[in-house]
Formats: structure tokens, sequence, C-alpha cells
């Protein structure tokens, strides 16, 4: 049986991860407070993020910007613009 979870995300109780998915405390709270759904569009974005902004891991600012954006995706709150991106939803066919 799935583990369930009160997402912050969507404000409902979801599937949550199997595991944490980052160490430490921080991966405690994503494992206890997200879903799985709203885990796989965070890589969604996060992916778009780190190739738009020329993000390098290995460097510290680099991932705490990252960690800030995932903050705000979880919590509702507006992240970084990614510049020239179109979701795939607002393209009205001609």
């Amino acid at each position: 049986m799935p583990n369930t979870v009160f997402c912050k995300k969507f404000q409902k109780e979801m599937e949550g991860l199997e595991r944490a998915p980052l160490p430490g405390a921080k991966g405690k709270e994503v494992l206890e407070n997200v879903s799985k759904q709203a885990w796989m569009e965070w890589q969604a974005l996060q992916t778009m993020i780190i190739n738009e902004k020329h993000l390098n891991l290995m460097q510290p600012d680099s991932r705490k910007y990252l960690l800030e954006q995932m903050d705000k995706f979880f919590n509702n709150e507006p992240t970084d613009r990614l510049q020239g991106y179109v979701d795939p939803d607002d393209i009205q066919e001609l």
C-alpha cells in the first residue's frame, strides 16, 4: 500500500514518495510534506531551470538558488520565469 502525505503543493492527501529524495533535514521535510506528483513536477521544472540558467551544481550558490526555487514551487509561490518558455497549454492552434 502506497505511503500517503498531505501535500503542501496541492493541499490534499496524495501518494507520497517511497524515500527521501535529498539528504538530511530537507529530504525528510520533502518526504513528509510533498507528494510523488508534486516531486515529479518539480523535477521537470528543475531540469528547465538548470538548463536555462546554465547552473553548475558543483557551485554552492547554484545549489542554494535551486533549493530556494524548490521551496517557492512547493509553497505555491512564483518561481523565476524562464525566458522563451511557452507552456504547451498556452498555445492556441491556428
